[in-house]
Parts: C-alpha cells; sequence; structure tokens
C-alpha cells in the first residue's frame, strides 16, 4: 500500500498556497492604489489579479486528483 493523500486536505494547503500568493502580488498594487496619479492604473491590475486568482480556485475546487494540484501548485511557484 502507498502513501494515501487526503485530496480535501491537499486542497486547502493548495487554497492557503493561493491565498498567500495573491497577497504577494496585491500587496504592490496596494501601495500604489493609494497615489492619485498611479490608483486607476492599480485598480485595473488589481482586478486582472482577482480574475486570475478566482480561475485558479475554481481550479483547485474542481479538481479530481492531486495531480491536478500538483499542477495548480506549480504555477503558483
Amino acid at each position: 500500500m502507498g502513501i494515501v493523500i487526503d485530496l480535501t486536505k491537499a486542497k486547502a494547503i493548495t487554497h492557503d498556497a493561493r491565498r498567500a500568493a495573491r497577497a504577494a502580488e496585491f500587496a504592490p498594487l496596494d501601495v500604489k492604489a493609494t497615489i492619485p496619479s498611479e490608483a486607476a492604473a492599480a485598480e485595473a491590475a488589481r482586478a486582472a489579479v482577482r480574475v486570475k486568482y478566482a480561475d485558479m480556485q475554481t481550479a483547485v475546487d474542481a479538481a479530481a486528483d492531486v495531480a491536478a494540484l500538483k499542477t495548480i501548485m506549480e504555477q503558483l511557484t
């Protein structure tokens, strides 16, 4: 018998990694959003980040196996 991976826990770990990556990507944009001359561009970039990670969240939730989660985790590095 090989190693058994709990898919629910693996999804939770992947979501945590996704949240951390999203926060890191948002950090500089949050600062730029407070600068009036850069606010509009920063908000457009923030919208793109939101879409990117929303799509990734959907993919994590729909993952049927660990291989799919590994593919998502590779996108985060």
